[in-house]
């Protein structure tokens, strides 16, 4: 399971490469979505770093499990949740840059990451 996890993670940074790229063609104007400081914008540059710090979180969760060995009790929910978490994100951030009613539903990945930290920390404990 933690191959795919490596796979989520990398290909996650080439995506962060490409919309901070698309979107960064735009910031040179002061008015582009809104203005510098504006709900829309922020949350265009959060789903940018969203793709990176959950593309390095899932980087490392594989990382860890082939270093330390530890063995979860539910792998295929830790890794499945963070690798959701890495494709969700994101899309909230944008889908809210778009309509803010989607701005609701930044709970369930933060839920997904929830899950994998606390069953990786669960089987590290018992190492």
């Amino acid at each position: 399971m933690a191959d795919w996890n490596l796979v989520a993670g990398w290909s996650g940074m080439i995506l962060g490469l490409f919309a901070g790229a698309s979107i960064g063609l735009f910031f040179h104007r002061e008015s582009f979505a809104g203005g510098y400081s504006s709900f829309r914008r922020r949350l265009m540059r959060l789903g940018h770093v969203a793709f990176f710090g959950l593309g390095i979180l899932n980087v490392l969760f594989a990382l860890t499990l082939d270093i330390t060995g530890a063995e979860l009790r539910y792998p295929a929910a830790a890794s499945l949740s963070l690798i959701a978490a890495a494709v969700l994100m994101p899309l909230i951030c944008f889908l809210s840059a778009w309509k803010m009613p989607f701005r609701h539903l930044f709970a369930i990945p933060v839920f997904c990451v929830a899950i994998t930290l606390v069953l990786l920390t669960e089987g590290l404990v018992k190492l």
